[in-house]
C-alpha cells in the first residue's frame, strides 16, 4: 500500500484481559476500528480478539498481533 507505519494498540483489564479501547493510527484506521468498536460492545477479551482467525495478508492482522501482544504472545514484534 506504499504505507511502512501505523500502529494498533489494545487497551484492556489487567486481571479479566476484557477489552476497555483501542487505538489505531495509519492507513486504513477507520476500517480497522470496527473491530475494537465490536469487540467492546461484545465484551470480548484479548484471548477472544487474539485467538480469532485474521487472514493474511490484511490489515486486519494487525489488531490480532495487538491483542497477541498485550498476553505476551506477540508473533511478530
Amino acid at each position: 500500500m506504499g504505507h511502512a507505519q501505523g500502529k494498533v494498540k489494545i487497551l484492556a483489564h489487567k486481571d479479566t484481559h476484557k477489552i476497555l479501547g483501542m487505538h489505531v493510527m495509519g492507513v486504513q484506521a477507520s476500517s480497522l476500528i470496527g473491530e475494537g468498536v465490536a469487540a467492546m460492545r461484545m465484551r470480548a477479551t484479548l484471548e477472544d480478539i487474539g485467538h480469532s482467525c485474521h487472514p493474511h495478508p490484511t490489515l486486519t492482522e494487525c489488531v490480532k498481533e495487538a491483542a497477541l501482544a498485550a498476553l505476551g504472545q506477540a508473533l511478530h514484534t
